[in-house]
């Protein structure tokens, strides 16, 4: 929505919502905050009735070659600031690898293990230190796909190893959500809700793409859901809608317009309160 959390805390208020996947907050990740600081920012949501549903951290977004130990050693401070909020989920990914490197046929089956290493100690912390990692698909990492992000909660999975399920990332990713939530339904504990355009990957509210998105959440409903949807709209990049229809619903907006983080935001949590309106 925006840079500094008053502008934030004022979004929520508006739109009634008490929960945050909080990222960037005052300029810097929350895991980049000293002690101070998220005392502070603890105690100015605690303040105005909000609550983390997760720790948006960036972990895991490094490539796969990349030195590991440093990123590590910033994996638990973020398990120590998820600890100090008193969110035990931290959203997470699993690192960027060279498919489009000449020799990634040959090298496949080493980065996967290599993957499988580096997210090995991650999970084995979080046991330790009782926290539940998110893994998110996202393009271009390992676990961009259903099938890879299968493998991945196959070898670790279990209660603080669980997984984000996005439509939009998996859109982007030339996936198709169906199957992928077919496939992965057993792992979801949390939801990334926006959805994109098969193709360009152009990223629209929710219903709008080929997410599948209402159709998934019926299902998700149907299975017994009970984890968070989390917005997360990526549309003020973007500039008008016109056109843009989902049955006999359209958005109507002055063509051109560049939206502000607020009236994103706010376009996002339409759509979404719209689908759940239908599905309940």
């Amino acid at each position: 929505i925006a840079g500094d959390l008053e502008t934030q805390l004022d979004a929520l208020k508006k739109l009634k919502m008490h929960y945050v996947e909080m990222r960037g907050v005052d300029g810097k990740n929350l895991i980049h905050h000293d002690n101070a600081k998220v005392k502070e920012i603890k105690k100015r949501l605690e303040d105005a009735g909000v609550a983390l549903s997760a720790l948006g951290s960036p972990l895991g977004k490094i490539g796969i070659d990349d030195p590991f130990e440093l990123h590590f050693e910033e994996f638990k401070r973020a398990v120590e600031i998820a600890q100090m909020m008193e969110a035990p989920r931290i959203r997470m990914f699993s690192f960027y690898v060279p498919r489009e490197a000449p020799d990634w046929q040959q090298r496949k089956d080493a980065v996967k293990a290599k993957v499988l290493e580096r997210l090995g100690r991650f999970v084995d912390y979080a046991k330790q230190e009782n926290v539940t990692l998110l893994h998110e698909n996202e393009k271009g990492i390992y676990g961009e796909k259903a099938r890879e992000c299968k493998e991945l909660f196959d070898a670790l999975g279990c209660k603080n190893f669980r997984g984000i399920f996005d439509f939009a990332n998996f859109v982007q990713a030339g996936q198709d959500t169906l199957e992928a939530y077919k496939l992965l339904r057993d792992q979801i504990d949390y939801v990334h809700v926006k959805d994109a355009v098969s193709g360009s990957g152009k990223v629209v509210p929710a219903g709008y793409g080929d997410g599948n998105v209402a159709e998934i959440l019926g299902n998700m409903f149907d299975d017994g859901f009970q984890g968070f949807l989390s917005l997360e709209p990526h549309l003020s990049d973007f500039t008008g809608f016109a056109g843009l229809e989902r049955g006999r619903k359209s958005i109507e907006m002055e063509e051109g317009k560049k939206l502000s983080g607020f009236e994103a935001f706010s376009l996002a949590h339409k759509a979404l309160i719209s689908i759940l309106h239908e599905k309940n």
